[in-house]
């Protein structure tokens, strides 16, 4: 008997333990969702549309502090160029890489991507193989940024920053309009595919 009643009792404590822990953390709970200080209420976190809104009326500026100042703006890694033959190979390849990437790049990039590109053309003043073209470019950049707000800003800017140098080397200048007769980025080809699959769909479809 004395057992049943000890059972019995503890039993009893225990729920009424689980009561009062439950009520202590559904008041605690219900006083954050309320206010954080007396006569404070809480202001909801403001929709993402318009936060949004809020951060494409802010102007876009790359924050390129997060890489050490001393890969940015270093010297040249490479040394001189002597051989002329191998000069004028690596500039022409190295247009064409750098047409290409830009035709291909995001038409609306988000701030991540900015960022790289950005980042890519700083840090290729100072890779490039040939140390004198390599500081010439640098001196570019520093006087005209990088544009990279969309892909025509991106293709723009390098189409200028070419004709900049085509023009030192007394080269022909280009006509930035028509860039993309002159570097093909094999983007037609993507637009055919996308065309000939839209077809085929639609046959499929019986559209």
């Amino acid at each position: 008997m004395t057992r049943r009643q000890n059972l019995a009792l503890s039993v009893a404590l225990a729920f009424a333990l689980f009561f009062s822990i439950t009520y202590l953390f559904s008041s605690s709970g219900s006083g954050l969702a309320t206010s954080s200080k007396p006569g404070t209420a809480l202001v909801p976190p403001a929709p993402q549309d318009a936060r949004d809104a809020a951060a494409a009326e802010k102007p876009f500026f790359v924050d390129l502090s997060a890489v050490p100042a001393a890969l940015l703006e270093g010297d040249s890694i490479a040394p001189k160029l002597e051989n002329a033959t191998l000069k004028a190979e690596l500039g022409r390849a190295t247009w064409k890489f750098l047409h290409t990437m830009a035709a291909r790049f995001p038409e609306n990039p988000t701030p991540e991507e900015r960022t790289t590109l950005e980042t890519f053309i700083h840090l290729f003043g100072r890779l490039y193989p040939c140390g004198d073209c390599a500081r010439h470019f640098r001196e570019l950049i520093a006087q005209y940024p990088p544009q990279t707000s969309s892909r025509n800003a991106a293709a723009g800017w390098l189409c200028f920053a070419h004709n900049i140098v085509n023009e030192r080397l007394e080269k022909e200048i280009f006509d930035c309009n028509a860039i993309g007769d002159f570097y093909d980025c094999g983007c037609g080809e993507e637009k055919k595919e996308g065309a000939k699959g839209t077809t085929e769909l639609k046959e499929k479809d019986g559209i």
